[in-house]
C-alpha cells in the first residue's frame, strides 16, 4: 500500500481483526455482485469504500423514480441508466482506485459458469427464484463462497452458502428448486427501505470477513430479521444429503 491508500483505509488497519494484512488481502480481491437493487447498493457501496480490488455487478435493469426510495446507490440523474452503470459510478465517486465492471445484462448458467471462477465472493443481491438457483448451481460448482440476502416487506433474511466445508450446505439444500415457492416482489408487496440496507450492509460485512480469512458464522445458518421490532434470530441450517446441486460434489 502506497501513503494514500494507508491513510484511505487506516480505520480498518487499526483493527485487531483485519491490519496491514487483512487490507492489502482486500485490495487483491475480487467480488462479484449479482443485482444492483435495494441490496446491491449498499453492498456495491461497502465493498468499493472498504477497498475491494475489483468489483463486477451484474444486473440488467435501468434504473427508475420507484427505486430511489431504497437503492441507494442510484440517483435522479441515472433514472433510465442501466443499474450496473449507476453503481459504477457510485463506486467510483467514494473510491476511484477500485477496478468495477458493469454487465448490463441477465445473469443466467452460461454468464455464471464464466464470472463466478473469477470471484474469491460471490453475493446473491436479487428477488428472482431461478437467478437464485443459478447462481447457487455455479458457486457450488466452482466452490466458491455465496452470501445471500432477501428483503420484503419488513421482513429479512441472510445466509453464507459455503460449501468448501464438506457439512455445509448450498442454498438448493434450504430451498429446493421444485418446492414450488411463491415468488415474492417488492413491486407487488412493499419492502421498508432501511431493511435493505441493513441486510445489504450485513452481506457486505460477511463478504469482508470471507475475504480477509476471518471466515463467516453465518455458513450453515439463516439469520432472519423482523423489522418491525427489531428482532432477530438464527436456526441451523442442515445439509440434504440427497440435494441435487451439493449431493454429488466432491
Amino acid at each position: 500500500m502506497d501513503d494514500a491508500q494507508l491513510l484511505r483505509y487506516s480505520r480498518h488497519i487499526l483493527l485487531n481483526e483485519l491490519g496491514i494484512e487483512g487490507q492489502e488481502r482486500l485490495l487483491a480481491s475480487h467480488a462479484l455482485i449479482i443485482g444492483a437493487g435495494g441490496l446491491g447498493s449498499p453492498v456495491a457501496l461497502y465493498l468499493g469504500s472498504a477497498g475491494v480490488g475489483r468489483i463486477t455487478v451484474v444486473d440488467h435493469d435501468v434504473v427508475d423514480e420507484t427505486n430511489l426510495q431504497r437503492q441507494i446507490a442510484h440517483n435522479l440523474a441515472r433514472i433510465g441508466h442501466p443499474k450496473a452503470e449507476s453503481v459504477r459510478e457510485a463506486i467510483a465517486a467514494i473510491n476511484p482506485d477500485v477496478r468495477v465492471t458493469p454487465l448490463v445484462q441477465r445473469a443466467d448458467d452460461v454468464l455464471l459458469d464464466q464470472l463466478v471462477p473469477e470471484a474469491d465472493v460471490v453475493l446473491d443481491c436479487t428477488d428472482h427464484f431461478a437467478i437464485r438457483h443459478a447462481i447457487n448451481r455455479a458457486c457450488v460448482k466452482h466452490a466458491r463462497p455465496l452470501v445471500s440476502g432477501a428483503a420484503i416487506r419488513m421482513d429479512g433474511q441472510l445466509s453464507v452458502y459455503d460449501t468448501r466445508q464438506a457439512d455445509r450446505p448450498c442454498y438448493a439444500c434450504v430451498f429446493p428448486e421444485n418446492a414450488g415457492l411463491e415468488e415474492t416482489r417488492c413491486a407487488t408487496l412493499g419492502v421498508f427501505a432501511p431493511l435493505v440496507g441493513i441486510v445489504g450492509s450485513m452481506q457486505a460485512a460477511e463478504a469482508l470477513k470471507l475475504l480477509t480469512g476471518l471466515g463467516s458464522r453465518l455458513s450453515g445458518q439463516l439469520l432472519m430479521l423482523d423489522a418491525r421490532d427489531m428482532a432477530s434470530h438464527q436456526i441451523a441450517l442442515p445439509r440434504n444429503p440427497h440435494c441435487e446441486v451439493c449431493a454429488t460434489r466432491s
